[in-house]
């Protein structure tokens, strides 16, 4: 898992960086901004003028080196230093001097707001203030600020986005990028929503921290990888049967939603239960037994409705919610299924709001049980909150209180546990925002569950693999079009992603 660090542990980290590698700190802003133009070549003309903002941190001092970097690779670049404050950091007016020395790239020095005029075929880079800003932007900075978010061209952000707060709510100015190129390790504030407009995509570039350093700071976020994900599979042997991959009961439909448990049991068994059997109502019979042949049905009592839950003694794990509505009958049989049934569960949709109208029965929930919510359901049954960092630290204390695994559904899907960690996952797109896409993750992360795998790696596994099938959907179609039953047909092309991958 790749850590994600916050400001004070990543100043610790180049710290330690520039005293035991050993070298200067001059020399590993060269570093960051050797990274930054590598990338920044790849994506983006050299027929493209340049015009970087640079405030008088270091983060100007990154702005300035990669000024004199892309001008050696023939970009035309010009540069505008912010000369509101009363002093430059060390790095600064070293770099400073060095583009002064080399006479190629023009400086100019801001202390006023009379801005540069800045045309739309131009590209911005944006260098006017670090992960180090403690304070909201104000006065000649603010209003710099502002300016380059009128002009409609493509920003660049260095590192973060000036004005915008690395790991708590950013109330004031930010810079709007289109791309942020962070260095060493990613931020919290980087995968939290209200941030997007601020960040828009972004990517971290290894700058070189000490590796052991890095692997001894302790933190408790995480972004998935794939080499986690292909560590985390098991291989299956030769002698392997559906007997040893566990039988999975899928709960789900009700009148109007039978397509959603035959989503939520098909992919169930795509992603490697041995044996799944779905309990729906009577009227989605024909439905289950013609969809979908390769799964056993039980049968409610009622046509329409869940009134009975029905558990075998073989049945290894149960996914709860897909289409179950949330009739008094089908309340009454989900907590009968909570006094029963002791082992972790996985509980979505309707069964969340189920929860959210009982308070009291989510102290019945096994231990070790997976809830998968987006945030409308999360907010119903924990309460609203006033920002996603708010949001966040609430899922972790839930998880850890409760003994329970939190999938929040999203971009950057967070997965919290009951050991107060949280991963948050890479893999998806906004296709993926259609009607079904929950009882498709449901079944998988039931699949991995029922296979024994512990309940945070089916999580894990769940909504990673998941999201990949997804994005290879989106390469045969777009993100208007992509279903739920896409993503399915995309599973087995998710897991041979992963395995073939030496």
């Amino acid at each position: 898992m790749k850590k994600i660090l916050n400001t004070i542990q990543i100043r610790e980290a180049e710290k330690f960086t520039i005293e035991h590698e050993p070298i200067f700190s001059i020399d590993l802003m060269e570093r960051a901004a050797k990274q930054f133009v590598k990338y920044f070549y790849k994506k983006f003309s050299t027929k493209n003028l340049v015009k970087i903002f640079c405030g008088p941190g270091n983060n100007g001092g990154d702005g300035l080196a990669i000024a004199r970097l892309l001008n050696k690779k023939k970009y035309a670049v010009q540069v505008y230093i912010l000369q509101n404050e009363s002093s430059f950091s060390d790095n600064f007016l070293t770099n400073e001097q060095k583009i002064i020395s080399k006479g190629k790239v023009s400086l100019h020095y801001i202390s006023d707001s009379q801005f540069p005029l800045i045309q739309t075929n131009e590209i911005v880079i944006d260098a006017l203030f670090g992960i180090g800003l403690n304070k909201l932007l104000s006065g000649l900075a603010e209003a710099l600020v502002k300016y380059i978010n009128e002009n409609k061209t493509t920003t660049v952000a260095v590192d973060i986005p000036s004005g915008m707060f690395a790991d708590q709510p950013t109330n004031g100015t930010a810079i709007c990028a289109d791309f942020t190129y962070t260095f060493g390790c990613p931020k919290t504030g980087l995968l939290l929503a209200e941030n997007y407009e601020y960040v828009g995509d972004w990517k971290c570039l290894d700058i070189g921290f000490d590796k052991t350093h890095l692997s001894e700071i302790a933190t408790s976020q995480y972004i998935i990888q794939e080499k986690d994900i292909r560590k985390m599979l098991i291989p299956r042997k030769k002698f392997d049967h559906k007997g040893k991959f566990g039988h999975a009961l899928i709960v789900a439909g009700s009148t109007g939603k039978i397509g959603a448990a035959l989503l939520c049991s098909t992919s169930c068994l795509k992603s490697g239960a041995g044996l799944v059997t779905a309990h729906i109502p009577g009227i989605g019979n024909n439905i289950l037994q013609t969809g979908l042949p390769d799964a056993m049905i039980t049968l409610d009592d009622h046509q329409n409705i869940i009134t009975r839950i029905p558990v075998s003694a073989n049945t290894t794990t149960i996914g709860i919610g897909s289409g179950l509505g949330i009739d008094a009958l089908t309340q009454q049989a989900f907590v009968n299924l909570l006094s029963r049934f002791r082992r972790p569960m996985v509980i979505d949709a309707d069964a969340i709001n189920i929860i959210s109208l009982n308070k009291n029965w989510l102290e019945y929930v096994p231990i070790g049980s997976i809830i998968t919510p987006h945030i409308k359901e999360f907010e119903r049954l924990f309460g609203k909150s006033a920002n996603s960092f708010e949001r966040l630290k609430k899922q972790t204390e839930v998880s850890i209180n409760q003994k329970i695994i939190i999938v929040l559904k999203g971009a950057y899907t967070s997965i919290s546990t009951p050991d107060g960690n949280v991963y948050f996952n890479p893999t998806g797109n906004p296709g993926m925002a259609k009607g079904g896409s929950g009882d498709v993750l449901t079944g998988m992360i039931t699949a991995f569950l029922s296979q024994g795998y512990t309940a945070p790696q089916s999580a894990i596994l769940g909504v990673y693999l998941h999201g990949l099938a997804g994005n290879l959907a989106l390469k045969k179609s777009t993100d208007f079009n992509i279903t739920a039953s896409d993503q399915i047909k995309f599973i087995p092309g998710a897991f041979n992603k992963i395995l073939s991958t030496p």
